[in-house]
């Protein structure tokens, strides 16, 4: 790690994998298909994903203002909303459980009423991905590529479902991610332990080293999102599933799994971890 990146490594040897879904889970919109061999070269990647305390570390060093600082609002999901019902100024006309939010942005997760007090080690959110960049140049970092992130996600295990294996993420009462359980959108139980997110070294690492490359937050990729053919670059790539991924709604908690949001946009679901800046680019 870099002086100012305080995020443990991870090597991932060079190789040639399986990349896309091979358990025929994907929706098709989703591009997660056609399956494909992809060969990668070596690279080192962030063993979890990007701290609220590193993120602070960024932000004081820069005094760098997030997307969601400069617009004033950031989407909320609406179970967990800590805000005026004056500052809730909106909510998604197709996904109505995400309220826009005055006043919500990295340091105020849920809204003007929370702050990130005791979650110095949990992921940074409402983090868009032009602030994942403004971080990776501060950094000496760079986005994963859509390919690294999903062969480091696997951990070595070919084809399979989750960076586990293809058992599903609760076996015996014992939990492998942070997703939803319960009825979506309006009841999570928390069996697993977490409402939001959880800290990063939850659960336990894939093969790799990796903890939570599924559940908890969705993760920023530096490719543009093309689900079937070549499109507008406006799009960019989230990887991962989040803690309110849930079979009825979203069943992305998986290594093949794909979304995608504008580069301006942030939630209090996604973040990012890094790779090591490539040297040999010109």
């Amino acid at each position: 790690m870099t002086r100012s990146h305080r995020i443990e490594q991870c090597p991932i040897p060079a190789g040639v994998f399986v990349m896309g879904d091979s358990r025929g889970d994907s929706r098709r919109q989703d591009g997660e298909t056609p399956v494909r061999e992809v060969e990668l070269d070596a690279f080192t990647i962030d063993a979890t994903t990007v701290t609220t305390a590193a993120f602070a570390d960024f932000a004081a060093d820069t005094g760098y203002r997030t997307d969601a600082e400069t617009f004033g609002t950031s989407a909320v999901f609406h179970s967990v909303v800590a805000a005026d019902g004056a500052d809730i100024v909106g909510s998604a006309p197709h996904t109505p459980w995400w309220w826009d939010v005055r006043g919500a942005d990295w340091r105020h997760p849920e809204g003007p009423r929370s702050d990130i007090e005791g979650r110095d080690d949990h992921p940074a959110v409402h983090v868009s991905w032009n602030d994942a960049q403004a971080y990776c140049r501060w950094a000496d970092r760079a986005l994963p590529t859509e390919a690294q992130w999903e062969r480091a996600s696997r951990g070595g295990l070919d084809r399979a479902r989750y960076p586990w294996g293809d058992d599903p993420p609760e076996v015996d009462g014992v939990w492998r991610a942070n997703i939803w359980q319960g009825r979506f959108p309006v009841v999570n139980t928390v069996e697993d332990g977490w409402l939001t997110t959880a800290p990063v070294r939850t659960y336990k690492p894939n093969g790799f080293g990796l903890w939570q490359t599924v559940g908890n937050v969705w993760e920023w990729s530096a490719d543009a999102y093309h689900p079937q053919a070549p499109g507008p670059a406006q799009a960019r790539l989230l990887r991962g599933g989040s803690y309110l991924c849930h079979d009825s709604y979203c069943n992305r908690y998986r290594n093949a799994a794909r979304s995608s949001n504008t580069p301006e946009s942030s939630m209090g679901n996604a973040g990012f971890r890094t790779v090591a800046a490539d040297r040999t680019s010109p």
